[in-house]
């Protein structure tokens, strides 16, 4: 069927985090929401169905993955990726984030040391943080116009330094976020090796959180960190989810792809009392996995025009802003530096004077100061709308150096 990604759906009233939430977390409700990352767009058709054929069924006890639905995933990452798993390595989970704080919990102990690489997505900092760890920083390199990961720094902080001020590295884990969140890099194959030859010489465990693999936008092919040699594979936990991808994170269900027999068993171990998904969750990723490729094909048509609109547009009409091209996701990374505001001023200049609901650039750590997250998975009607209330913001800006602090 063909779908119609123009099509404005109202998701207010519905108990919608990103617009129902709007005046509590952002000041206000007459805003253009575009933050947290979920679309505006309906689930597949083929999806809708399936979880109104489960609600149909009227018990909702307690219940399990169905063995159909770990042979879809297997399925689809050897379709997808070229990656050949066994089921059992499969741990369902109610969410990546949940996953993540599992994960850090049980393979640290409080004080142990865990590598972020920011900007990054920020849940990762309160999942170490959480779990009595500490946070240790290898930021990512930027030429202002791309990121990379830096591969020489990270060597450095696994190294003991004996002078003053010593250090003896606590090094447990490195979160690694792939495709980037916020600034939309997906990772070549050769940066994956260079990093998991980091982590196996220093017996690092590499935690991948891939939910966004599918969402391709630019002329990339993801490689899954795990496939990069059997060595790597057995070092790695890969958490993935249809919830990006298919628009399903209210349904709480995710995966975690482990091949390390010993460390799936302490992870299992470390869920005692956790949820780890359900039915209508189960339902609406095994039917999103098994037919949803012409809704994800379609979508990502629509996403790559937006993201050359939202960027066309900034180019021609809003100086003193620069959009950072994406690889993956439907998250865009935009530096606003040169409009020379602090961070509370920036803040208050997006929420106040162009009226958006975005994510602010220091959210995601160091070296986010000065940018902002934009969230594209929405009709283009509401792109322009949000386009047009930050150009003519920036416009005023210039023309009468109004004040930015409401």
């Amino acid at each position: 069927m063909l779908y119609n990604f123009d099509a404005v759906t109202d998701r207010k009233n519905t108990n919608s985090m990103k617009w129902d939430k709007s005046n509590k977390l952002f000041g206000s409700d007459d805003l253009i929401n575009m933050w947290v990352a979920d679309m505006d767009f309906p689930c597949p058709e083929l999806v809708v169905k399936a979880v109104k054929e489960r609600a149909e069924y009227p018990v909702y006890g307690y219940s399990f993955p169905p063995e159909s639905l770990y042979d879809v995933i297997v399925e689809r990452l050897d379709r997808v990726y070229g990656w050949k798993i066994k089921k059992e390595w499969i741990v369902f989970t109610a969410g990546v984030v949940n996953g993540l704080y599992s994960a850090v919990g049980a393979f640290t102990n409080p004080g142990d040391e865990v590598v972020v690489q920011p900007p990054v997505y920020y849940p990762f900092f309160n999942a170490v943080k959480d779990n009595g760890c500490q946070i240790l920083y290898n930021p990512l390199a930027f030429d202002g116009q791309r990121y990379a990961m830096d591969l020489d720094n990270l060597e450095e902080l696994f190294k003991t330094v004996t002078t003053f001020p010593a250090r003896v590295p606590r090094i447990k884990m490195l979160i690694l976020c792939s495709p980037h969140n916020p600034v939309g890099r997906v990772w070549s194959k050769e940066e994956l090796a260079a990093l998991g030859e980091i982590c196996l010489k220093n017996n690092c465990m590499l935690i991948s959180d891939e939910i966004h693999s599918e969402l391709l936008v630019g002329d990339v092919q993801h490689t899954v960190t795990a496939t990069i040699s059997p060595e790597l594979e057995q070092q790695t936990i890969t958490f993935l989810s249809a919830s990006k991808t298919f628009n399903l994170a209210g349904l709480a269900t995710s995966f975690a792809v482990i091949p390390n027999d010993y460390w799936r068993g302490e992870f299992i171990k470390s869920r005692a009392g956790h949820n780890s998904g359900n039915l209508f969750g189960f339902a609406a990723l095994e039917a999103a996995f098994r037919h949803g490729d012409e809704y994800l094909r379609q979508l990502l048509v629509y996403l790559k025009d937006n993201i050359k609109f939202f960027t066309g547009y900034i180019e021609s009409n809003i100086s003193g802003l620069k959009v950072i091209k994406p690889e993956g996701t439907y998250l865009v990374w935009v530096d606003m530096r040169k409009l020379d505001m602090n961070a509370l001023e920036l803040q208050n200049f997006i929420r106040c004077k162009a009226r958006l609901a975005l994510d602010d650039g220091y959210a995601f750590g160091p070296g986010g100061e000065g940018f902002q997250r934009f969230n594209l998975a929405c009709p283009r009607i509401v792109l322009r709308a949000a386009l047009e209330r930050l150009e003519q913001a920036v416009a005023a800006i210039k023309v009468t150096n109004i004040p930015l602090n409401p």
